[in-house]
């Protein structure tokens, strides 16, 4: 019995000695990562920085280093997916990174905004409807308007003009002086032959958008600018804009 007390007493320095490494390492583990993040978000600042100044490469390598770092910050995720679609035109790396960004937050309603939109530019507009459903499903989603505003568009590319009209409602209920979702509308009147109210809804976009502020003619150059550069959908949209300001 003696010696197996002693060979106990003998032990137990041992035993702490041991404790004592894993806890440190433990400590210093937690440290490291501790630093990880706060490199990330320094760099995922700078990047942001970046970014508001139209720098967007110099933004995007930012954005790397803080990916890199932690790899779990949904909003590094979201803004590299943001640079993937409408910087770099490489929609599918975009689609990836949106996806990992609600994985990590399952209510992240702009990634979900954004994936819909991001489907939509590649002309799924079936499979981009569910993901503006979604955003919007989140009560407390602070612009929900944009997602309406896409999901009309959605609805308006698949000829759904009703749905559509009823998205672009929706919009109008939650931001009344956002004039795109009477832009939507317009198209939508027009589809439809209701022209006079197709008119109507447009002249009244054009008085809440900031840009045109009710000129009808600075408006008209704005669409007849846009409809030359774009091409597709946009093209026509423009040109049925221009036709509706005949009316």
């Amino acid at each position: 019995m003696t010696h197996v007390r002693k060979t106990e007493a003998v032990m137990l320095p041992v035993r702490f000695s041991i404790l004592f490494f894993l806890l440190f390492m433990v400590s210093c583990a937690t440290l490291d990562t501790d630093s990880a993040k706060q490199n990330a978000e320094a760099r995922y600042k700078i990047g942001v920085g970046y970014y508001s100044e139209g720098k967007v490469q110099q933004a995007f390598v930012e954005f790397q280093h803080a990916y890199e770092l932690n790899p779990q910050n949904k909003e590094v995720l979201y803004l590299i997916g943001i640079i993937y679609m409408l910087d770099f035109d490489e929609t599918l790396k975009a689609i990836d990174f949106f996806q990992r960004a609600v994985k990590i937050d399952p209510d992240y309603s702009e990634a979900y905004n954004n994936l819909g939109y991001a489907h939509a530019k590649i002309g799924k507009f079936d499979a981009a409807i569910p993901f503006y459903k979604k955003a919007v499903s989140n009560l407390l989603y602070a612009t929900p308007e944009k997602a309406f505003v896409n999901m009309g568009r959605a609805y308006y590319r698949l000829g759904r003009y009703d749905d559509a009209a009823a998205a672009y409602k929706e919009a109008i209920k939650r931001a009344p002086n956002f004039d795109l979702p009477y832009q939507g509308l317009a198209l939508c009147y027009n589809a439809t032959g209701k022209y006079g109210d197709a008119s109507a809804s447009l002249s009244y976009a054009i008085r809440l958008n900031p840009q045109y502020r009710g000129n009808t003619k600075m408006a008209a150059e704005d669409f007849m600018i846009r409809k030359l550069g774009a091409s597709g959908y946009d093209q026509k949209d423009f040109a049925d804009y221009l036709e509706i300001l005949k009316y």
